[in-house]
């Protein structure tokens, strides 16, 4: 229980190991939180084979039963984390036609899904621990494009959600910030995933800034 943990809802083979490989070389235990529990395994593997001690805990964001569930159990298992990172959003083109109902389940696990982490990690013992909740933000949120409104929406909302708990959460000693990726992650050798990676260590560092931005 002595030992730092980072959560990492949405891990998987972009950003979300990056950053959990990140963290785990200054010597953070990783918890993976995805969807898929055979996936998951594979990612527990590549982390230990780094020498980064990790476990996996499998929940779907938008049944937020089993996202509370999985953050208990880690709560469990490693303690109050040091670091929870929100790393889920659904980064492909709308629905064609766009309906409500893919509104409402792009909004759903982009934004609710995050709300919801930011509650369950904030208890006392994370703030006692100083401890730090970072939001995968896109530059969606301010310059949406044609073809992707879902996503425009859903990142401003995220932004938003950032700043608004940075500021209520502040006085317990919580840490709320989003690190906004202005282009495709792994499009090219600048936004590969482990170069944005640095970002997410650099602001639970830093904590400079509600915001920090990699383009």
């Amino acid at each position: 229980m002595d030992k730092k943990t980072i959560v990492v809802i949405g891990a998987g083979p972009g950003l979300g190991n990056a950053v959990a490989a990140r963290f785990g070389r200054e010597g953070y235990r990783a918890a993976l939180v995805a969807r898929r529990a055979d996936a998951l395994e594979g990612y527990v593997a590549e982390l230990e084979q780094m020498g980064i001690e990790a476990k996996a805990y499998a929940a779907d964001v938008c049944d937020i039963a089993s996202l509370d569930a999985s953050i208990a159990s880690i709560q469990t298992d490693c303690g109050d984390p040091d670091v929870g990172v929100y790393n889920v959003g659904i980064t492909t083109p709308d629905e064609q036609p766009l309906t409500v109902a893919d509104l409402q389940h792009h909004f759903a696990t982009d934004v609710v899904g995050a709300y919801e982490a930011i509650e369950r990690f904030a208890t006392d013992g994370f703030a006692g621990k100083g401890g730090a909740i970072i939001l995968t933000g896109g530059v969606a949120a301010v310059s949406p494009f044609p073809g992707y409104l879902c996503l425009a929406l859903d990142k401003a909302a995220l932004r938003n959600l950032a700043v608004a708990k940075s500021a209520e959460l502040a006085e317990r000693g919580i840490f709320v910030g989003t690190v906004m990726v202005c282009g495709v992650i792994g499009g090219d050798e600048h936004f590969a995933p482990a170069n944005i990676a640095e970002r997410f260590w650099e602001m639970a560092e830093s904590r400079a800034a509600v915001e920090l931005r990699y383009e």
